[in-house]
């Protein structure tokens, strides 16, 4: 089991001020328009909705950024957006948040990918979804690539957040990874099915359970079963590391050559589990860029998914309250 002293955790918080991560892949912007029914629609037999209130947030990978700012780090966000309305509300939110923008490509030829969440009564009625899920077009991947490339010196690490939206292609994974390898910058994977495979050489690869039981085409529920789906992925890939996150059973951490480990769950009363992922990767990447063994970055990286999932909501993770927790909790 791993535990903290007091004076690691101080040179954790410490250390996480001023870490710069690149956050590559789908950057989405999520809409709530709240409201209420007080009757029907004279058109046709649906409930009208009068909207009280309406507001934007970051979604995908550009929540991971947020997690990131959010813990002290300095961000660098690699996406791409539409010349269109959302996309305008989504430049607006990185200035909001004075997130660097330089790495965000407009792309007039496909939309800003866009979740649009109708409540009515604290009921979600509907979700509106705008999206490409095409790849990328060449001259967009290479403005990508080019943009990293002039970044790479300066980062302590890069995140790479797969949605399967199209940002992430099989030719910008590998490119991406072999920069990354040949600079000795650490990256962290947080996948989705159609790449999972793709992703090979690098430093901790974080799928969560059903990715990995719908790629390997198998149920993970035992121990044996997580064991297994843990060897095979960490052979396939050939990563440092494999961290397979299990709901509320936790997380099982697998690194070459060494033993597997696990650790509970830490959150105590689960509200929502949105966004958990998110703040895992984040958490994880400042962790290891700030010096972190693979044990202690995942130990820290579990108190932060436990924290958010006792919020309701998409919640990004504070550096504050993730070490207070920590610390009172390893007295």
């Amino acid at each position: 089991m791993v535990k903290l002293t007091t004076n690691r955790i101080k040179q954790f918080k410490s250390n996480f001020k001023g870490l710069k991560i690149a956050v590559i892949g789908d950057m989405m912007l999520d809409g709530y328009f709240w409201g209420d029914v007080k009757r029907i629609s004279p058109e046709a037999p649906v409930p009208v909705i009068e909207v009280e209130n309406e507001f934007f947030r970051f979604g995908g990978a550009a929540n991971v950024a947020l997690n990131v700012l959010k813990l002290g780090g300095i961000c660098v966000p690699i996406g791409v957006i539409g010349h269109d309305n959302d996309g305008t509300i989504f430049t607006s939110l990185l200035k909001e948040a004075l997130m660097i923008s330089d790495g965000i490509v407009i792309d007039a030829s496909r939309p800003t990918t866009a979740k649009t969440r109708v409540i009515a009564s604290n009921q979600q009625v509907v979700r509106i979804d705008k999206e490409s899920k095409k790849d990328v077009l060449p001259e967009i991947e290479k403005k990508l690539f080019d943009f990293l490339s002039s970044q790479i010196k300066n980062l302590d690490g890069i995140i790479l957040q797969d949605y399967n939206k199209g940002v992430l292609t099989p030719t910008l994974i590998k490119k991406i990874i072999n920069l990354a390898n040949e600079k000795n910058v650490l990256i962290t994977v947080d996948p989705k099915f159609n790449n999972f495979f793709e992703y090979q050489n690098v430093t901790v690869f974080k799928p969560n359970r059903k990715e990995a039981e719908d790629v390997l085409a198998m149920k993970i529920k035992t121990d044996t079963d997580i064991t297994k789906a843990g060897q095979i992925i960490l052979e396939k890939l050939k990563a440092e590391n494999i961290l397979l996150t299990l709901g509320s059973e936790g997380i099982a951490v697998f690194e070459q050559g060494k033993q597997e480990k696990r650790m509970p769950t830490k959150a105590r009363k689960v509200a929502d589990v949105s966004g958990a992922g998110d703040t895992v990767i984040a958490t994880l990447t400042m962790a290891l860029a700030a010096g972190g063994n693979i044990l202690e970055a995942s130990y820290l990286a579990n108190y932060a998914a436990g924290i958010v999932c006792e919020e309701v909501g998409i919640v990004p993770i504070e550096a504050g309250k993730l070490f207070e927790t920590v610390e009172r909790e390893n007295r």
